[in-house]
């Protein structure tokens, strides 16, 4: 009776043993991943600001904790509640990045993303997903303000004027790398011209906001007083230093 009560005390014993290997040898006692330093802004300065501009480059740095090697870092950003226009898209990037770098126990993460010019301007969703050997996960997240860089604001342009009087323009421009100058083009399609009347276009570029990077444009343009009467087509063009334009465009009447 002894003997046996032995063998199944040595057995219980062998068998948790065993189980306890086991439990080491699958990782349930590694712990996920940490994220930390989550930091991102324009490239260019290495920001910590979470604002970036259209046409430019995306700073996104983090340390990575790791108890068990890490198996891929996800980079995800999308928009919220943004809209497709004519000329503007919605943006949505993922990349996956599981080079050998990254598979490490604990990698920094640093890359840089270009950020489209030709999409919309807003407040986007940034992710940062890390996953281990073991399946393990953590995410970090936070918003990112993409933004224009050229931007018209305060727009105040009559929509009528009468001719031999002048017509006014007043907006603030603010252009993140400079001014290079502001340009007015004011013509007309198919008016017929009465008695005294000769045709009017008008087109000026204004060169004196050169560099700057806030400005007031505040014009009063004459109109001709043999100008004809009727609709005009109204394009206001601010270029920067870097070549990016940005168009504006309305109509104004012309009355006798």
């Amino acid at each position: 009776m002894k003997t046996n009560l032995k063998f199944l005390a040595i057995i219980l014993t062998v068998g948790f043993f065993f189980q306890s290997c086991s439990s080491d040898d699958d990782g349930s006692d590694i712990n996920a991943p940490e994220i930390t330093n989550f930091e991102y802004g324009e490239g260019s300065e290495h920001s910590t600001d979470p604002v970036v501009y259209k046409g430019s480059d995306l700073h996104v740095e983090a340390d990575i904790y790791a108890e068990a090697t890490v198996a891929s870092i996800t980079l995800e950003i999308h928009s919220h509640d943004l809209e497709d226009t004519d000329d503007e898209v919605v943006w949505d990037f993922e990349q996956v990045y599981d080079d050998a770098s990254y598979q490490v126990i604990n990698p920094t993460f640093h890359v840089h993303v270009d950020i489209p010019s030709d999409i919309l301007a807003g407040e986007y969703h940034i992710e940062l997903i890390v996953v281990d050997a073991l399946g393990n996960s953590t995410v970090s997240d936070g918003h990112l303000d993409i933004m224009d860089v050229i931007t018209l604001s305060d727009i105040e342009i009559d929509e009528t004027a009468k001719r031999g009087e002048d017509f006014h323009a007043e907006f603030l421009v603010s252009a993140v790398n400079g001014i290079h100058n502001i340009s007015v083009d004011i013509h007309a399609h198919g008016l017929e011209l009465g008695d005294g009347e000769v045709e009017w276009d008008y087109e000026e570029v204004y060169s004196e906001f050169h560099e700057l990077t806030e400005a007031e444009f505040h014009k009063h343009i004459a109109i001709p007083a043999t100008a004809p009467a009727g609709e005009y087509h109204v394009t206001i063009t601010v270029e920067d230093e870097d070549g990016n334009i940005v168009e504006h465009e309305t109509h104004l009447d012309i009355t006798a």
